[in-house]
């Protein structure tokens, strides 16, 4: 990807030490010199003017900035407790974004403004961390830039999406449960025949392979069969739709103690409270 380097800038040189203009988180400019190794110093406004050095050659990049432990720690917490940062943001954690890149060799005003500086200055550290470069600052780019600071709000984001998608998948499974019971209450009535496997006539894995079939699982026409196919599960763990199977015969659970199947001894397909000490399959 090609570098957007328009917000980096030459440093100069001076008794080994870096000179620099933080402004801090709450917006006061301090013009300070850092020696490697050492917090900010601020510099008192009536002390004597510094002869310089002459001014190094222009390079494409800034020396990055020093930032102390301690004022690390409150920026890379701050910057952790946001949800994702992007172009068009203002604000306290925005300058603790740019606080964050400038230590990384970015020359940003810390104005609490995503600008396209800003954002141009994300897209280089992204490409050059080997992150996701979209400009936008996630879970990922924050836990990179604040030294895995927000480790544990990447794990809670993804911790939530992971419940929320077990949810989604719940609420599907149970819907989709619902409606193969509803589909197999269309035929209560219809005549119990021996082998059939159409509404003009069910044997007991007719009517579950019939009504399985509407939702793309395919069974084949044999109760035992069909009980071997699925997943075995105790009567606590049924849900609606499942199979309910007894020796020799099967059906379709209903929920609340009832059975859908299609029985001889009813002589057609009925609705009817869960006799015996049957087994429960599912195919979900």
């Amino acid at each position: 990807m090609t570098k957007h380097n328009t917000h980096r800038a030459a440093g100069r040189a001076r008794n080994g030490a870096t000179r620099y203009a933080y402004k801090g988180l709450g917006g006061a400019a301090m013009l300070g010199t850092v020696v490697v190794g050492s917090a900010f110093a601020a510099q008192s406004a009536t002390a004597a003017p510094i002869a310089e050095a002459p001014a190094a050659p222009t390079t494409n990049a800034a020396a990055p900035v020093e930032i102390s432990t301690a004022h690390s720690s409150e920026i890379s917490t701050l910057l952790s407790s946001t949800s994702t940062l992007y172009q068009g943001k203002k604000g306290d954690r925005v300058e603790a974004l740019q606080t964050l890149l400038n230590a990384e060799g970015a020359n940003l005003e810390v104005d609490g403004k995503f600008g396209p500086r800003t954002n141009d200055a994300v897209l280089d550290y992204q490409s050059e961390n080997g992150l996701q470069v979209d400009g936008r600052v996630g879970p990922e780019t924050r836990g990179s830039l604040s030294g895995g600071v927000s480790t544990s709000s990447a794990k809670a984001e993804s911790s939530s999406d992971s419940s929320d998608s077990e949810k989604s998948s719940s609420k599907s499974s149970s819907r989709s449960g619902e409606s193969i019971v509803d589909a197999a209450r269309q035929y209560i009535g219809v005549d119990y025949d021996w082998a059939g496997s159409s509404p003009s006539g069910f044997d007991c894995s007719g009517l579950t392979q019939y009504v399985y079939a509407q939702f793309g699982i395919d069974l084949p026409h044999s109760s035992s069969k069909q009980a071997s196919g699925g997943d075995r599960i105790s009567q606590s763990e049924a849900q609606p739709g499942d199979l309910v199977v007894w020796p020799g015969h099967i059906g379709i659970y209903a929920g609340n103690g009832k059975v859908v199947d299609a029985g001889s001894s009813k002589g057609s397909v009925s609705e009817r409270s869960i006799w015996g000490n049957p087994s429960f399959v599912t195919y979900r």
